[in-house]
């Protein structure tokens, strides 16, 4: 069975009770549910991480590497926007990232419409809040050629 690692940044705990207009009311525990429900479907094993300590993720990351994970899954949250050593972390992997962010950050702040990830993922989902998420994982499922029938 093929393995994911959904890898969620800074302040990303905080989702259900942090600005609702822009995140939604979903907590991270129902985004991690239902990362499980359907990669059940998709035949795929999740599994979720997060930190508020931007050295933690580089050491996850590592882990994912060292262990061979098949695809990562990532919203760095604000680390997305400036964090060289999530990137350089997330340039080790040999297997494909899928960017997501519950929010459309090109229609945001303008310090949030520069990712420094994007250039190192296969692609980037946002804008549709916990459904980011879900496109995002039937993505890298995609990519890992598992394509639900």
């Amino acid at each position: 069975m093929k393995t994911i690692w959904a890898l969620h940044g800074v302040n990303l705990n905080m989702f259900g009770q942090r600005d609702p207009a822009q995140y939604g009311t979903a907590t991270l525990a129902d985004i991690d549910r239902s990362l499980q429900t359907l990669a059940a479907e998709l035949g795929v094993s999740v599994h979720s991480y997060q930190t508020n300590i931007e050295g933690e993720l580089c050491e996850r990351i590592h882990q994912a590497h060292r262990e061979g994970v098949d695809a990562v899954l990532i919203n760095a949250g604000a680390w997305t926007h400036y964090s060289y050593a999530i990137r350089d972390a997330l340039a080790i992997l040999k297997c494909p990232i899928v960017e997501v962010h519950m929010s459309n950050i090109h229609a945001r702040e303008a310090f949030r419409h520069q990712s420094v990830i994007a250039d190192i993922a296969q692609g980037q989902i946002c804008g549709f809040g916990v459904d980011s998420y879900l496109l995002g994982l039937r993505a890298a499922v995609g990519l890992l050629g598992n394509k639900p029938s």
